[in-house]
């Protein structure tokens, strides 16, 4: 279903100190990626495919430099970046990152909204 929140993204200054903060604070899972400065976060019940359990979203956690924000940032769920792009910008936004592939999970994208808040989009690819 488009239009769902879907994941989020904490930037960091120090990684090692997020880390320890969120993990401690909230009991979140934490999965640095080897090879990247992106730590996946499991915020609750996880599988291979995402949360488990209704109420939970996951995330990821990344050094402030390479945010497309310096605060966190939603990301939400549509049908088509490529569509969805269109819509910012007539709406008012504009786009800071455009259409890149995440993998052959899906795509990414982020927006500024009219009012100056970054939002990432997220298409997930087509089953193959």
């Amino acid at each position: 279903m488009s239009g769902r929140v879907v994941h989020f993204e904490i930037p960091y200054d120090d990684g090692d100190r997020a880390r320890r903060f969120y993990g401690e604070t909230f009991g979140w899972q934490l999965q640095e990626m080897p090879g990247m400065e992106y730590t996946l976060v499991m915020s609750g019940p996880s599988s291979d495919t995402g949360p488990s359990e209704a109420g939970f979203i996951n995330g990821g956690m990344l050094a402030r430099e390479e945010s497309a924000a310096p605060g966190p940032v939603v990301v939400i769920d549509v049908d088509s970046i490529d569509a969805k792009l269109i819509k910012v910008e007539e709406a008012g936004g504009s786009v800071l990152v455009p259409k890149q592939p995440v993998g052959a999970m899906g795509f990414t994208a982020y927006v500024k909204d009219p009012e100056g808040n970054v939002v990432g989009l997220w298409e997930t690819a087509a089953s193959t």
